[in-house]
């Protein structure tokens, strides 16, 4: 993104006298005059704006990755509602979703199912105004106060006249993402995209920016065209077991085979994959995963999130071509 900010505009600088700032909020504000060239004097008077929210840090303290299994998980995000919306979201945009795809190298129903799983079709975007969740979480959530801090450091930055509107006004999730794919302000910097022509982002409301954008960190994260996302496995008795620290790919198929798992379609042997277990309604699910998996779950770490984004855009597909042209 073009530009970055020198001073906060449209601040006075003397709405931050009513509260004076925290020693945490000084030092911040000088990191963005040394590091950024912002002026320190405007940053704090934005600052001034935000408002502490509790309900943000009760939020961020118990997602629901963390404490639902997959069997309940998968339950919020695979509903016939949320298949059919994708279906028709796909045909009445299929032509902007089909180009952006085939422009970014991504799967077109990815697209959908992200849009889906994010926000239900742009219904839920969030009701936290993004300056009071990422100052919530930047100087009172302690465990993870670098890198909010660095988002909000961000949104800063962002204030140079692309985005389509003034960041105090921007709202979003309790932890700062925004528009119908929930963008955080350093996704928006690296990778959203003015896929309508008129210099400015609108991940709110502008379709094409929309598409064209979650496309783009589709392809920036090293999507596979036609790849593989994940194949079910069937363990042998016996088989080793295999606890990855995360989703990549760091073994060769052929290696998961010989330790017991065969995958449930033929594939490369040599292609890279990992092992994800899942409690499933009927008892334990072995998944072989990939790259374009991995891929997926830069947008959302948990791997329960990355299987129903995988499942929904396979139902939708599915939709879209059982349905004719």
């Amino acid at each position: 993104m073009a530009g970055l900010l020198l001073a906060v505009p449209g601040i006075s600088v003397a709405a931050s006298e009513a509260t004076p700032p925290s020693a945490a909020e000084r030092a911040f504000a000088e990191e963005q005059a040394r590091d950024y060239g912002l002026d320190a004097d405007a940053v704090l008077a934005i600052l001034a704006k935000a408002e502490y929210q509790q309900s943000i840090i009760d939020a961020i303290s118990r997602p629901a990755e963390a404490v639902k299994p997959w069997k309940d998980y998968r339950t919020i995000f695979l509903t016939p509602q949320r298949r059919d919306g994708g279906i028709a979201f796909y045909r009445d945009n299929r032509e902007l979703i089909e180009k952006a795809a085939a422009e970014f190298q991504v799967a077109p129903s990815i697209v959908v199912a992200i849009i889906g799983v994010e926000t239900s079709y742009g219904k839920i975007t969030g009701k936290y105004r993004v300056l009071d969740a990422l100052s919530t979480l930047a100087f009172h959530y302690p465990p993870r106060e670098k890198f909010f801090r660095g988002e909000l450091s961000q949104l800063l930055r962002l204030n140079d006249g692309h985005l389509a509107y003034p960041i105090e006004e921007l709202r979003g999730s309790y932890a700062g993402a925004m528009g119908w794919g929930q963008f955080m302000p350093s996704s928006i910097a690296k990778f959203a995209r003015d896929y309508d022509g008129d210099d400015r982002i609108d991940l709110w409301n502008s379709l094409p920016d929309i598409v064209a954008s979650i496309a783009c960190y589709f392809e920036g994260h090293g999507w596979e065209q036609n790849g593989p996302i994940a194949v079910r496995a069937q363990p042998a008795e016996g088989a080793r077991e295999i606890t990855p620290a995360n989703s990549e790919p760091v073994y060769p198929l052929e290696q998961l085979i010989a330790w017991g798992y065969e995958p449930a379609e033929k594939l490369d042997p040599q292609r890279p994959a990992t092992l994800l277990k899942l409690d499933g309604e009927s008892g334990p699910e072995y998944w072989i995963t990939f790259q374009n998996f991995y891929v997926i779950t830069r947008y959302n770490r948990s791997p329960m999130y990355a299987m129903a984004v995988k499942q929904l855009s396979e139902q939708i597909a599915a939709g879209v071509e059982g349905a004719g042209p």
